[in-house]
């Protein structure tokens, strides 16, 4: 059986996010699995994994923004700008950096900014992976990158705002929403440098991608368990709620049958065509997903840029 949806896991500890597709793609079956937003080994949360057709439409999945809760140990910044690598600074105490500060620093990092993909990344260049460079000793040139961050907070731990070390570094954990292809990491080096003590990602949980959230997701363990006791079929979303933000077009079923094949809809055949809209969902009078289809307003079509319903 070849399973069709969407579901979300709980992605553990020292996993990559290809090993979790393998683990589900062997437990279920399924050969055509993927996941919409890579999760370093070392972070945990929402791991968004496409089964069959749904692995057609990775790339809108793949553009939800994303939410983290990040702890970020100041003192010393590290060449993988977390907690795997190497010291590049000195430790120096954190001690006297205040909330205020942090606040302070934080704020110039909230909306459109430019960052560089730290080293230690999968990040292409000129077709290299970055990080296979990085374990190499090599340090190339990287092009920065337009990120924004829409939220970024500090949340208390155990009632304080900051945790001091019996080392003199300090640990402060944030909350941030930011668009996709963020990296937190990069964001406490920085935060690091701006504050001139350096720093680096100690821990990190993504909480969200955009509408699902870890109370959507199973730990993968138990993601294992329901496969193999035959529960699981309960927490595979259907295509017609993979993209729930997105508009939805009903189309007529003499409409579903050109769509399938390829053939655009005119802009007056489609019901309530929302406005401003760049890509709908068009689905059936069931609600089933039929395809994506792209708004071309100057050629006044609807084209079907991704068809799920074709026949394999």
């Amino acid at each position: 059986m070849e399973w069709q949806g969407i579901i979300v896991v709980d992605k553990p500890r020292g996993l990559t996010s290809h090993d979790v597709v393998d683990r589900i793609r062997r437990v279920l079956g399924c050969r055509r699995v993927g996941h919409t937003g890579t999760l370093d080994p070392e972070a945990t949360g929402v791991l968004v994994i496409c089964l069959g057709k749904a692995t057609r439409l990775q790339r809108f999945l793949a553009a939800h923004d994303k939410e983290y809760i990040a702890r970020i140990r100041l003192g010393f910044a590290t060449d993988t700008y977390d907690a795997t690598g190497k010291p590049t600074t000195p430790l120096v105490t954190s001690k006297q950096v205040s909330v205020e500060e942090i606040e302070k620093m934080i704020e110039t990092f909230r909306g459109t900014i430019q960052q560089i993909p730290p080293m230690f990344s999968a990040k292409k260049r000129e077709g290299r992976r970055l990080y296979k460079l990085a374990r190499r000793g090599e340090t190339i040139p990287r092009h920065p990158i337009t990120v924004t961050i829409r939220e970024i907070e500090i949340l208390p731990t155990d009632g304080s705002r900051l945790v001091v070390n019996p080392d003199g570094t300090t640990e402060v954990t944030l909350r941030v929403k930011c668009s996709a292809g963020t990296y937190v990491r990069a964001l406490a080096h920085e935060l690091g440098e701006k504050l001139g003590c350096g720093g680096h990602l100690v821990a990190l949980r993504r909480t969200a991608v955009g509408p699902f959230r870890l109370d959507d997701a199973l730990p993968l363990d138990v993601l294992e368990q329901k496969a193999v006791d035959g529960t699981i079929a309960g927490w595979i979303r259907p295509l017609s709620r993979a993209l729930p933000q997105m508009p939805a077009v009903t189309v007529t079923d003499p409409q579903k049958r050109r769509i399938v094949h390829g053939q655009p809809l005119t802009l007056t055949e489609g019901r309530e065509t929302p406005s401003g809209s760049t890509y709908v969902r068009l689905v059936d009078q069931a609600d089933r997903l039929i395809a994506i289809g792209e708004i071309v307003p100057e050629e006044r079509l609807i084209r079907p840029r991704v068809v799920v319903d074709s026949a394999d």
